[in-house]
């Protein structure tokens, strides 16, 4: 990776560290994420078993439980059995245990009934946004909406009746104003100076996260002039989008949307792969490809969104354009350690570092 250069997307690629916590270094974070792992096994099993339809299923979701137990076993006697224990390699090993006992896509069917219910409230959603005349106002219910589709984590979601009452009880929830990391007038002051050339996305959870919190985001974007890659992950992880679903989702979002739909046509939305296999983001491992076309596309301005990639990972990371690190935190310890509620916000905007 590193011989095409990554000098276009990190600032320093060489004192780049994609992990916020060292839970080798940090005794209290490593106790409270292995306990946390370990209770997640059995909310995993319940899941692969009420939705798998397959008479080997129960042998199998056994043999994950004690495939990820024992890892997480060993990490608590020898801690740096893998080199280094983060949060992103806790969620690397569960994907493991889990893809070795062939659960590929486990929320493959909630994934693509929550796209299609958040489909069926996109028209109705984008008008709601279109109907407020005031630009800072529109801008900051924009921001919202993608803050409160970032709650839709299945880890988190209480949610099963219809989503789109979904989305409204999220935006409720919602920590009010001044936020945790509070950049949103920031974010506004720039888009009063700038219009950025083209912006690179790497996404969240499929649902009414990337459907009524991405969608009317970068819509809103494309409208500036500003053109979109959205990023999303190579292989299935939890019920974050995949680039394959992405791009269903996008052909029936055009279906309802024009801007969406011509941008499309002309190449100024496309879909990509992050070359990611879990639900956090090394961007030393983002795909040649990908890395390359952002260099080409020059790209200028980069939005990390959800817990995974704006804040396990990446949260003290220096990119080298402009940045948005957008995310709710849905845990009540990780809340607790940067300070503020659960359900706390990240949103923290930065421009690209001055050449000094």
């Amino acid at each position: 990776m590193e011989h095409f250069g990554l000098s276009h997307i990190l600032y320093e690629p060489d004192k780049y560290n994609p992990d916020t916590l060292d839970l080798i270094i940090d005794e209290e974070a490593r106790e409270y994420w292995l306990n946390t792992c370990e209770k997640l096994v059995d909310k995993y099993v319940n899941f692969a078993l009420a939705n798998t339809d397959d008479p080997t299923v129960e042998i199998r979701a056994l043999k994950f439980k004690t495939c990820y137990v024992e890892a997480l076993k060993e990490l608590r006697v020898n801690p740096l059995a893998h080199g280094q224990l983060t949060i992103r390699l806790l969620l690397d090993v569960n994907e493991t245990c889990l893809r070795s006992q062939g659960f590929f896509d486990l929320w493959k069917q909630q994934k693509k009934y929550e796209n299609e219910s958040a489909l069926a409230n996109l028209s109705s959603r984008l008008a709601e946004i279109d109907a407020i005349p005031n630009n800072r106002q529109r801008w900051t219910e924009l921001c919202r909406g993608v803050l409160a589709g970032n709650m839709f984590d299945w880890g988190a979601q209480a949610v099963t009746d219809i989503l789109d009452r979904g989305l409204y009880e999220a935006l409720q929830k919602i920590q009010n104003r001044p936020w945790l990391y509070d950049g949103l007038d920031k974010w506004l002051d720039k888009l009063e100076k700038t219009v950025h050339h083209c912006a690179a996305v790497f996404v969240d959870n499929s649902g009414v996260d990337i459907v009524l919190g991405i969608l009317p985001f970068i819509r809103a974007l494309l409208l500036r002039g500003t053109s979109i890659i959205l990023c999303a992950n190579e292989w299935p992880a939890l019920n974050d989008i995949t680039n394959v679903e992405l791009e269903e989702v996008l052909h029936h979002a055009s279906l309802i949307c024009p801007v969406l739909s011509t941008a499309m046509a002309t190449g100024d939305l496309v879909v990509r792969s992050s070359g990611q296999r879990g639900p956090c983001l090394d961007l030393r491992t983002i795909s040649i490809g990908l890395c390359k076309e952002m260099k080409v596309r020059g790209v200028d301005l980069i939005i990390l969104e959800g817990m995974g990639r704006a804040l396990h990972t990446n949260f003290n990371a220096r990119l080298s354009v402009d940045s948005l690190k957008l995310a709710v935190v849905k845990n009540a310890w990780l809340a607790q350690r940067l300070g503020g509620p659960l359900f706390s916000v990240i949103f923290i905007y930065e421009d690209k570092p001055s050449k000094t």
